[in-house]
């Protein structure tokens, strides 16, 4: 792994870990509070934080996992080279797609 994928693969880890640790304890404080499902969407719906927060998340999940993802199929296989590098790109555009699509359905519904 270059020095470059390192340090981006690390700082997204550390967007992730805030991240996952805010989407938990939002999960924990909705389902004790008894919401329903459609109070919760009803308090995302046109909540402008909500939107940025589930954005940068996903991007952080579209840049990690590819990373992490490249590393492990160098060390297990012989994959290596360009081809490996393409088509963890395309995964990560689907990561991120996918992510925005999901972000932005609970966000304007």
């Amino acid at each position: 792994m270059t020095a470059a994928l390192f340090l981006v693969q690390r700082v997204s880890a550390m967007v992730l870990a805030f991240a996952v640790s805010v989407h938990l304890l939002t999960i924990l404080y909705a389902v004790r509070g008894g919401l329903t499902a459609a109070e919760i969407l009803a308090r995302t719906r046109d909540n402008g934080w909500f939107l940025a927060f589930y954005m940068v998340f996903v991007v952080a999940v579209a840049i990690h996992a590819p990373i992490g993802l490249r590393n492990i199929l160098r060390e297990w296989t012989a994959w290596r080279g360009r081809s490996l590098d393409v088509v963890l790109a395309a995964f990560a555009l689907l990561l991120l797609g996918l992510g925005l699509r999901a972000a932005f359905a609970v966000y304007l519904k």
